[in-house]
């Protein structure tokens, strides 16, 4: 397997496994802070019509879920990358940014949260994955 190969498997792996952290931490996040009464927060419409009544606790677990996620995903990348470690981290917290755009543009959610998430969530967690990546062992 080529280097360059590799490192796109890296990047490819990384974010399934952010995406799988991602999508458990929502999955279960309703256990943790449950959604107001009748609302539906399976769908973006029922997400937005729920907004009004949402408290600050219910954000917790979105944001975990997408700081997390790319933090995990970073982690992957670089820990499976031959090179460039950073680059690819940056590169799975870059795909990460963009969805979380994409996702403030389709779900109303409060200014707050959205710059929240979108300067805390995404870039700085994937350069914290690769530093802790980095700096444990590489297995030969």
């Amino acid at each position: 397997m080529t280097p360059t190969f590799r490192n796109i498997v890296a990047v490819v792996v990384g974010l399934v496994a952010g995406g799988i952290v991602n999508m458990g931490l929502v999955t279960i996040g309703p256990m943790i802070v449950a959604p107001p009464p009748g609302a539906d927060m399976s769908t973006a419409e029922g997400i937005a019509a729920a907004m009004p009544l949402l408290r600050p606790a219910h954000f917790v677990v979105p944001f975990l879920a997408h700081a997390l996620g790319t933090l995990v995903g970073a982690y992957v990348a670089v820990r499976l990358a031959v090179s460039h470690g950073q680059l690819l981290a940056g590169v799975v917290g870059g795909l990460g940014l963009a969805g979380g755009i994409a996702a403030a543009s389709m779900i109303p959610a409060p200014t707050w949260f959205i710059a929240l998430d979108l300067v805390v969530a995404y870039l700085p967690m994937a350069w914290l994955g690769a530093k802790l990546a980095q700096g444990g062992s590489r297995p030969a």
